[in-house]
C-alpha cells in the first residue's frame, strides 16, 4: 500500500473549510484487484461482473449567497469500471471544505462534486443531494431472503477461507442469503469495517451454513470495501458456479461516509436503502 503513503488515510489532518478540490486523492482499483487474479481492463478482457459503488455522505454543508449555512446528504454512484476509487478520508476532507464557501444553489454544489470526483476516479459518476426532509422520506432496508445469522454452528475459522463455501444437492434454484456479521479490516489503518452482505443467485443451492462460516472467515481479513465484495463475488463463482450472481455490501459509516459496493453479472444496482446500522 505504498501508493497511499501520501494520502490523508491514517494520518492527522488539518480541516480546510474553503472549497478545495485538490484534497481528493485517487486510489487505483487494479492495485486492490491483484489478489483477485483478475486481468486489467485491456482490449479483449473484461470483468466477470458489472456494478456500482454507492457512497452516502452525511457531513456536507455550505453557505448560501447570503451567508446562511445549508446542510445536505450526498449520494455518489461510481461505476466499478473507473480506473480509480476515491480515498475515503480525502472525500471527507473535500466535502468539509465546502463549509465556509458560498454557492448560488444546491445544484451548483452538486455539479462541483460531480465534476471533481469524476476527475479523481477517471470516469463519469452520478451525484444526488438531499435535504434532511427529503432524506427522511427515503425508504429503509427491508429484510428479504434468508438471514443466516441465526444458524447454530461451532466456529473455528476466523481467517479468510473460501473453501468453506459449499453447495447443497438438488435442482437449480433462485435464492437470496444475507448476513449482518461481515467484518473486515482497512488494509492501511487496520480499523475494523462492519457490513451487511446480500447474495442473490440462480444455480446450485448455496449452503446457508457454509455461507455463514465463509462470512465469519473474513473477520480478520484486510481489504477495502470494494475489494471485499469483489473477493466474495469471485469466491462464490469459483466454489459454487452460479449462473447468475449478485453480491451487495452495506458497510457502516466511518468518518461520516458509508460505502456500499454492488457487483453482479445479471442485475442492475439494488435500491440505496440504509440498514439499521447506517
Amino acid at each position: 500500500m505504498s501508493h497511499l503513503k501520501d494520502t490523508p488515510l491514517g494520518r492527522s489532518s488539518d480541516y480546510v473549510d474553503e472549497y478545495t478540490p485538490a484534497l481528493l486523492c485517487p486510489v487505483p482499483r487494479w492495485d486492490a484487484r491483484e489478489t483477485l487474479e483478475l486481468e486489467p481492463l485491456d482490449e479483449g478482457t473484461r470483468l466477470p461482473f458489472h456494478g456500482t459503488d454507492i457512497w452516502n455522505a452525511y457531513e456536507l454543508s455550505w453557505l448560501t449567497e447570503k451567508g446562511k449555512p445549508v446542510v445536505a446528504m450526498c449520494e455518489l454512484r461510481i461505476p466499478c469500471t473507473t480506473p480509480n476509487i476515491v480515498e475515503s478520508k480525502s472525500l471527507k476532507l473535500y466535502l468539509n471544505s465546502f463549509a465556509n464557501t458560498r454557492f448560488a444553489s444546491r445544484d451548483e454544489v452538486r455539479a462541483a462534486i460531480e465534476k471533481d470526483v469524476a476527475q479523481t476516479v477517471g470516469g463519469d459518476i452520478d451525484v444526488l443531494l438531499f435535504s434532511l426532509e427529503e432524506a427522511s422520506e427515503l425508504p429503509l432496508w427491508e429484510d428479504r431472503g434468508q438471514c443466516v445469522d441465526s444458524i447454530d454452528l461451532n466456529f473455528e475459522h476466523y481467517e479468510y477461507n473460501p473453501d468453506l463455501l459449499l453447495c447443497d444437492q438438488g435442482a437449480e434454484q433462485t435464492g437470496q442469503l444475507y448476513s449482518h456479521l461481515l467484518r473486515s479490516h482497512c488494509p492501511v489503518t487496520n480499523q475494523p469495517d462492519w457490513a451487511t452482505v446480500v447474495v442473490r443467485y440462480t444455480g446450485r443451492a448455496i449452503s446457508p451454513a457454509s455461507f455463514l462460516r465463509y462470512v465469519v472467515s473474513l473477520r480478520n481479513h484486510q481489504g477495502f470495501h470494494e475489494q471485499i465484495i469483489e473477493q466474495m463475488f469471485v469466491d462464490l463463482m469459483a466454489q459454487c458456479s452460479p449462473r447468475q450472481l449478485t453480491v451487495y455490501g452495506r458497510f457502516t459509516r466511518r468518518g461520516g461516509i458509508d460505502i456500499n459496493p454492488f457487483r453482479s453479472n445479471s442485475e442492475q444496482p439494488l435500491p440505496n436503502r440504509r440498514t439499521v446500522r447506517q
